[in-house]
């Protein structure tokens, strides 16, 4: 093991050791399932032990959560969201060693890791004024000495599964919203990054002991696909959050509609940047350097497909192919360091098989294309000049690839943009008003998050994340996105004595 590395010394001042437990159920570590290690990508070399958690130990958690949850449901919301707020100042002590961790254990580079936890510190002030402002509305009745409102109540339980691309700041999109909504919450983390979620819920258990709250407020579980199956099943769970794959999403979707349960569903993004012949080409090449090549190509909304227009095609593709060059890819601690490793040794394996796909379909490789010799799961970031009909364009290969290709008009560049199943992040390259409008417009593009000027990712916290077809449909964070976590009552009250229907109807 190498915990006791210097580098390493950081994770005892977030309660991590050599071995740690991973499992917090009713207000206590304790877990009885097999042991794993956590690895380090950028060596492939084992940080700590984890105990993970077995069949037994989620049944025991859910039935102390479920009783949790009456209390919880029952403090009045601005309450809830002092609670919040706490969350959030133990998150701000923590802040750089949290960073560092997400950096150690996911990949990404020093800079994004602790951009990702400064997102739940973001999101736990967002929650915290919306805590007062879980408002319904007073609708008019046509009945006399009749009152019509909606009253919105918590879920109960929210279960939340996360990946590891962004092993914890996910968990902040859902739970600081579940929390100050009166919900428990039920958090399995990604199997491969278990010591950000024991850290992360330490600083929330720490804050629930503080202010003598039942632990099982929050329940978190490090384990492998039978406790996401279980969550799926579990008919005292409401609603699941899950981020991943179409394919798992598609089948979380399926078993959770099978107990009429609801779902809120990230899942595969394949998104695309359009450059326009009036462009700022520099600007545009900037924003599409950071979104294809950021996080190793690693995030949701990377983008991978790119369509330039043809008059500005190879002035722009020059431009990019040279800063691709000038990429320093390596360990994401080191200061300099613009893209880690890839998160495991199959995703490198992944990133080899893609490529032979590639080439396969007439793809031709401008810069990269291959592994780095490495003890880690480094690759080289790729830029490929392919057609836009080769079917491995409509795929999404989660790795630092980006497709390039020219377009004639704006339809077919939105035709283009449109045509693979995913729906998650869009962005366009232009000044001229009447092409942003009609890209943000009904004929335009069909992605959940539709930009101009900027990269398809870094969306911030104020607006609704989330996109459509095979990304799911889900939406997070800002914006209305508290409503999927309440239930909503329409009442109607009649402080009258007589008893008129509506529509006027006159029964006897």
């Amino acid at each position: 093991m190498g915990f006791d590395r210097k580098e390493y010394e950081f994770l005892g001042e977030i309660g991590l050791g050599p071995t740690n437990v991973g499992c917090f159920i009713d207000g206590k570590w304790k877990a009885s399932g097999s042991e794993v290690s956590s690895v380090n990508p950028s060596n492939n070399q084992a940080i700590a032990k984890i105990r993970e958690a077995s069949m037994g130990d989620y049944e025991e958690g859910m039935r102390a959560c479920s009783e949790a949850a009456k209390t919880w449901m029952n403090i009045p919301a601005p309450k809830r969201g002092e609670i919040v707020r706490q969350i959030g100042e133990a998150f701000r002590a923590k802040l750089e060693h949290l960073g560092r961790l997400v950096s150690l254990e996911m990949g990404k580079i020093l800079a994004e890791g602790i951009g990702e936890v400064q997102e739940i510190i973001d999101m736990c002030d967002y929650a915290v004024g919306l805590s007062r402002q879980l408002n319904g509305s007073i609708i008019p009745s046509e009945r006399p000495e009749h009152m019509m409102l909606e009253v919105w109540n918590p879920l109960g339980i929210v279960g939340v599964i996360t990946a590891f691309n962004f092993p914890c700041a996910v968990l902040g999109w859902n739970a600081c919203i579940a929390l100050v909504c009166g919900n428990c919450v039920v958090w399995k983390g990604a199997p491969t990054t278990p010591l950000v979620t024991i850290a992360v819920t330490k600083l929330v258990a720490e804050v629930l002991a503080k202010n003598n709250l039942p632990g099982a407020i929050f329940s978190s579980f490090c384990g492998g696909a039978e406790i996401g199956q279980a969550i799926a099943k579990d008919t005292r769970i409401p609603l699941v959050s899950f981020t991943g794959s179409s394919k798992v999403g598609l089948m979380v979707r399926q078993t959770v509609s099978e107990r009429f349960g609801k779902c809120l569903l990230e899942l595969s993004g394949n998104n695309a940047i359009i450059v326009m012949d009036d462009a700022d080409i520099a600007l545009a090449v900037r924003s599409i350097l950071f979104a294809a090549v950021g996080t190793a190509g690693q995030r949701c909304t990377t983008c991978r497909r790119l369509y330039l227009q043809e008059s500005i095609y190879e002035n722009a593709l020059d431009q990019l192919v040279e800063a691709y060059k000038q990429v320093r890819v390596g360990d994401p601690l080191e200061k300099g360091t613009l893209v880690g490793p890839l998160h495991t040794r199959a995703s490198r394996e992944s990133f080899e098989k893609g490529i032979g796909t590639i080439k396969s379909q007439g793809g031709k490789i401008l810069v990269g294309g291959s592994v780095m010799e490495s003890e880690g799961n480094f690759v080289q970031p790729t830029i490929i000049e392919i057609t836009p009909d080769a079917s491995v364009v409509k795929e999404e290969l989660f790795a630092p690839v980006l497709y390039v290709m020219k377009f004639k008009s704006l339809e077919e560049a939105i035709e283009m943009n449109n045509s693979v199943p995913q729906g998650l992040s869009s962005s366009i390259f232009t000044r001229r008003p009447e092409v942003i409008f009609k890209w943000i417009g009904p004929c335009g593009s069909d992605c959940g998050i539709v930009n101009v000027n900027i990269p398809t990712n870094g969306a911030e916290i104020g607006g609704a994340f989330g996109g459509e077809k095979a990304t799911g449909g889900g939406r997070e964070a800002g914006s209305d996105s508290w409503k999927q976590y309440m239930r909503r009552s329409t009442c109607t009250i009649n402080y009258g004595n007589e008893l008129p229907l509506a529509q006027g109807i006159n029964f006897g």
